[in-house]
């Protein structure tokens, strides 16, 4: 039955009841079963029904469930700090725990603010990002994003963020031009936007190290981020990286940066990180930005009620031994390449499929309306919509968006399965994406 009284996402949207969960599938009240080729929102990393992952929250549930963080710590924060500095990008060596991705950049961005005042050059303030990037959906974190539809409604609200050019080869590689080249040009986007500003009033620099949800797994090319990096310290900005989807063994390595030989100042991670068990994210940073604070006035001024949450915490490291215990970062190189390959066989000659793309279980699926000159579909056509929506009833949980080209045209599919879905699904995973696509498209003629 449902509610007249919840104010859904969607007031028009008509949804099934899920009722349990049972590995890579959830199981509505009618007993459909739903393949989760996309972990909701690439969170469910370890699927739906992890058996130690629930023991550790009934314990811990047992012993303390709350404990506010002006007056306690608790062990399952300080234990899962431990383990997140011990294997994080190196000079990263402090964890500030909060409850969402979305504040996890809130936070972010308010330490960098705080970090220059404590330093004694306030007038930093001024963030720059990308555009197609997606930083998550409180005040601060969208007016430090490029995602334009989210961002739409509550221009007028937002702190003034400058965007520069995405890592986007697909679209933007000029002809001639190497990977390499072309990583570098984009890159110096940044300088200039540095320049244009004024050194001494940028704060940080934002990016996702492969992009989500609004431009579907998009890595960047090789060299990229060392460049990114050169700038930030040449003019001593801070580095910002956000690992919220991305990160927690997504795309293959613990931190999606390790990929790129490259340390931020700071990084923030969440959904894997609590793999859905509990609402958790992070906010990691260097002993530079956390020592300038404590030696200055010692008190970050931050804060929710829920930080540091113990039962969360609990969750998370229980989710954490998992993924390092299991080596599933392994399996997800190893599961990535199968789905890969599926996908290539399966669509990547199909005459609307322009590209596919992605690191680890991590993937994604431009779609186009002409495969040579990489025409985008109409808008109104709403094929990611129209997948959304035809994939569901097939049984398949994907992550389809519109806007993928500029905040208004493009579409493509988003794929993040469980890390520890089988050969098998993976199969069904292809199949079902495949026939979502070719049936939604001659839907919508």
């Amino acid at each position: 039955m449902i509610s007249n009284s919840v104010f859904p996402r969607h007031s028009k949207a008509d949804l099934a009841i899920a009722s349990h969960g049972d590995g890579c599938f959830i199981v509505d009240k009618i007993g459909k079963r739903y393949l989760d080729a996309s972990g909701g929102a690439a969170v469910s990393c370890l699927g739906h029904s992890d058996d130690t992952v629930r023991k550790a929250i009934i314990e811990q549930t047992e012993k303390l469930a709350f404990a506010h963080t002006s007056f306690f710590t608790s062990e399952p924060a300080e234990v899962l700090a431990d383990l997140l500095v011990a294997n994080a990008p190196e000079d990263i060596s402090r964890v500030y725990f909060v409850s969402s991705g979305s504040e996890a950049v809130e936070a972010a961005l308010k330490l960098a603010k705080q970090y220059y005042v404590e330093i004694g050059q306030p007038e930093r303030h001024r963030i720059i990002s990308r555009r197609q990037s997606y930083h998550g959906n409180t005040l601060g974190a969208l007016a430090a994003g490029g995602n334009v539809w989210r961002r739409s409604f509550f221009e007028t609200l937002l702190a003034e963020t400058s965007l520069i050019a995405p890592c986007y080869a697909y679209r933007n590689q000029q002809d001639g031009e190497s990977e390499y080249d072309y990583g570098q040009r984009v890159a110096n986007e940044l300088e200039t936007e540095i320049l244009a500003i004024g050194a001494e009033n940028v704060m940080a620099f934002l990016a996702e190290p492969v992009v989500g949800a609004t431009a579907g797994a998009l890595a960047p090319v090789p060299g990229y981020f060392t460049r990114i990096r050169q700038i930030c310290d040449k003019y001593g900005v801070l580095l910002i990286l956000d690992e919220v989807m991305c990160g927690m063994g997504r795309t293959g390595s613990f931190f999606a940066c390790e990929q790129e030989h490259n340390t931020p100042d700071i990084v923030t991670i969440a959904k894997g990180l609590g793999a859905g068990y509990q609402p958790i994210g992070a906010t990691l940073c260097t002993d530079v930005i956390y020592d300038a604070i404590a030696s200055g006035s010692g008190f970050f001024q931050h804060g929710h009620t829920y930080l540091g949450h113990p039962v969360a915490c609990a969750a998370s490291l229980a989710v954490m031994h998992r993924i390092l215990d299991d080596d599933l970062c392994t399996r997800v190189r190893q599961q990535g390449e199968l789905l890969n390959d599926r996908l290539h066989e399966r669509l990547g000659q199909h005459p609307f499929v322009g590209d596919i793309r992605g690191r680890g279980l991590f993937r994604g699926i431009e779609l186009v309306e002409d495969r040579s000159a990489k025409t985008p579909f109409a808008r109104d056509r709403n094929i990611a919509g129209v997948i959304k929506k035809q994939a569901l009833e097939l049984g398949l949980i994907c992550y389809p968006m519109q806007g993928t080209i500029d905040g208004k045209q493009g579409d493509h599919v988003l794929i993040a399965p469980p890390f520890i879905i089988s050969d098998t699904e993976i199969d069904q995973l292809v199949d079902i994406v495949s026939t979502a696509i070719d049936l939604s498209i001659a839907g919508s003629t």
